[in-house]
């Protein structure tokens, strides 16, 4: 395929006084490059962006003032010196032919510091911190931080600003009643409530003049009870338009909505239908964003009329080159995100720099590069999961000799268990990627082949890395070599029956993934829009306010799960903090009991006997068809001391390193890093 495949994709869009090349917009992404003085490191991202060929950059978020920062020392721009580093950034993309819009973001009540601000003094659900309630004064105060820094934007080099109206910040909590209960012209009826968007737009537009584009970033649809209504935020864009913005781009959901939108179970361009309801209503640019991965994705939601550009944000840090790679026909080649969230928005909240599981280089541009080798070497990989085929894949791209060992009859190790469950079904683009990267860097596969050490000493290798993984730990429970007991591979990999009453011991992520796939069994709301927009209440915001309603009732589970823990505390505590609350709504959804604190005394006829506490009391039998053992792993490196015995240079990666969880963003990262120095 070829830019003929995507015609819309790459079709230019004229905004009057500039054209965009195409129809990819990079949507805005807190990093924590946007955070001190990381200038260079920033330039070096999105530089390498703009190369590959996206329409428009939008970055992080900064803030117009120091009380509308996300956290202490946010990214922000107020000042003339702050310009000159900003000029660092946009002088790197304008050399890329590429151009950039900066977002200007103020977090009102979302901002973690205690000098935050806000329409009225309510406290946020997901931050400690009770705003202080501005003034009428005050409110005005805002909106020339936000025009002053469109000003410095644009003496900055940058090409426009998007002010940032949607997802429960500042500008939002000014829209809806139950964050905005101010009397005086900020307050009240709607349109007194959106008075400060409009505000904000025309006082920008006027201060910047007519050639520059400004970008609204609208919510299309809050998902909260008591949000916006259609009617308000049809009303809302239209004001937008007439205030003379350039393009509206579509948000989707307050941060404290409880209905997921960019995870991996999230339907892929599942939100796209909002936007299209808006297009027939004004007359500029609308940009439709959230779960859009993939060029056909993105090509058929612009044949479907479902907005006049794509957003775009983690896929292109997965692969900076998407769209280039797209224009010229080799979709095939391209890293897809599988919305894992787990290297970049669970990064964020941690307050660590973020980057992208399946591309450790995001972010990471001026440290971690793959240059070609001064002398090419041969190495053996054993062992194919992320980690070992990370490696193999960056040795053979430095010009390296790579012969890769995998004793089963693909590559991908853990990973072809993963693909299986439900709402994971992007695991099979990584898998895809892989395998096509396999075949483009010329690494040599021998696959069911368990090699031996002996065999490795004996084939004049420079070095050895050992990446095999894991195996399933003994837990040491009386009774677990029981019929009725079976393994997280039995179920995953060899897809052996399992009945109707489950209990699984191990609420980590394995547990949590066994627990999903038996109650699925097989299928995926993920791949049925309708199915998934039921399952999680959200309708059309013409039929109700924030386009949320009650969850229907869901059908009665396939099969009756206990989760089972030793520890206290919450079940899957280790998951990630932006996903790790979806899988247990899905489980508690579906009536899976979770247990935690107990004690297995033993396996038997009757089940599973456990006890709880340090006390042991209480035993009680939990009566069970199978129990699915998911209590942890240790590493499988059999093959380190005799290599090493044998002076063979070896490095030892993925799990078979650590075996604390499945962690594929430290599997890839440390086989990358690992390659990068060899």
């Amino acid at each position: 395929m070829s830019i003929r495949s995507y015609p819309h994709l790459f079709a230019p869009l004229d905004l009057g006084f500039t054209t965009l090349k195409n129809r990819v917009l990079m949507g805005s992404m807190h990093t924590g490059l946007e955070d001190g003085n990381k200038h260079d490191r920033l330039a070096a991202y999105f530089a390498e962006r703009a190369r590959g060929d996206v329409g428009l950059i939008v970055t992080g978020g900064y803030a117009p003032n120091r009380v509308g920062g996300v956290k202490p020392f946010a990214g922000k721009l107020t000042t003339r010196s702050e310009v000159r580093k900003h000029q660092r950034v946009t002088n790197a993309v304008h050399d890329e032919g590429g151009k950039i819009a900066m977002q200007i973001l103020h977090a009102g009540r979302y901002a973690y510091h205690p000098f935050s601000v806000a329409p009225s003094r309510i406290r946020s659900p997901i931050t400690p911190f009770t705003p202080r309630e501005l003034s009428a004064a005050g409110v005005e105060k805002q909106i020339n931080a936000f025009v002053r820094c469109a000003q410095l934007a644009r003496d900055a080099g940058y090409d426009g600003v998007e002010i940032m109206g949607s997802e429960g910040y500042f500008i939002n909590e000014f829209l809806v009643t139950h964050t905005n209960q101010r009397t005086d012209k900020w307050g009240g009826d709607y349109t007194q409530r959106m008075r400060l968007p409009v505000e904000i737009v025309e006082r920008t537009r006027e201060a910047v003049g007519k050639d520059f584009i400004i970008i609204y970033r609208l919510s299309m649809i809050d998902l909260i009870p008591d949000g916006n209504s259609w009617e308000e935020t049809v009303a809302l864009a239209k004001a937008i338009e007439s205030a003379s913005a350039t393009i509206i781009n579509t948000g989707i959901g307050w941060h404290e909505a409880r209905v997921p939108t960019i995870a991996t179970s999230v339907p892929r361009g599942a939100f796209a239908w909002v936007t299209k309801k808006m297009m027939r209503e004004v007359t500029i640019p609308l940009v439709t964003s959230n779960r859009i991965n993939l060029p056909s994705t993105a090509e058929q939601i612009l044949s479907d009329g479902c907005g006049d550009m794509v957003s775009m944000a983690r896929p292109l840090l997965a692969d900076p080159e998407f769209v280039r790679k797209a224009r010229e026909g080799r979709s095939d080649e391209i890293n897809v995100c599988i919305a894992c969230n787990q290297a970049c928005l669970d990064h964020t909240f941690a307050n660590k720099m973020s980057s992208c599981l399946v591309n450790p280089r995001a972010c990471h541009e001026t440290e971690l590069n793959y240059n070609k080798a001064a002398d090419s070497r041969k190495f053996a990989v054993v062992g194919s999961g992320p980690a070992g085929i990370s490696a193999a894949l960056v040795l053979a791209e430095r010009g390296h000799e790579v012969e890769l060992y995998e004793a089963a009859a693909e590559i991908g190790g853990q990973l072809n268990m993963a693909k299986v469950i439900p709402g994971k079904e992007e695991f099979h683009e990584m898998l895809g990627y892989f395998k096509r990267q396999v075949e483009l860097t010329g690494v040599r596969v021998n696959l069911n082949t368990r090699v031996s050490a002996d065999e490795l000493t004996t084939r004049d290798y420079d070095g050895v890395i050992v990446a095999t993984g894991v195996t399933p730990r003994n837990p040491g429970i009386e009774g677990q070599d029981h019929p009725k007991v079976l393994s997280y591979i039995d179920v995953l990999r060899e897809q052996v029956p399992v009945g109707e009453r489950v209990a699984i011991i191990g609420a980590g992520g394995i547990g949590f993934d066994v627990a999903e796939f038996l109650l699925q069994d097989g299928h995926s709301p993920t791949l049925d829009l309708d199915e998934w927009l039921a399952e999680w209440g959200v309708v059309d915001p013409s039929v109700a306010r924030g386009g949320i309603s009650p969850r229907r009732s869901p059908p009665e589970p396939r099969r009756q799960i206990t989760l089972l823990q030793r520890k206290t505390g919450k079940h899957g505590a280790r998951l990630g903090k932006t996903t790790g609350w979806i899988h247990r709504a899905v489980l508690k959804m579906n009536n899976v009991q979770m247990i935690g604190d107990v004690n297995y005394e033993r396996i038997g006829d009757k089940g599973l006997l456990i006890s709880y506490g340090d006390k042991r009391e209480n035993p009680t039998w939990i009566d069970v068809d199978h129990i699915v053992m998911c209590a942890g792993q240790v590493p499988l490196r059999e093959l380190q001391e005799p290599l090493q015995a044998a002076g063979i240079s070896t490095h030892v990666i993925g799990g078979a390193d650590v075996a604390s969880e499945l962690d594929a963003k430290r599997a890839i990262d440390q086989g990358c890093r690992l390659a990068a120095g060899l």
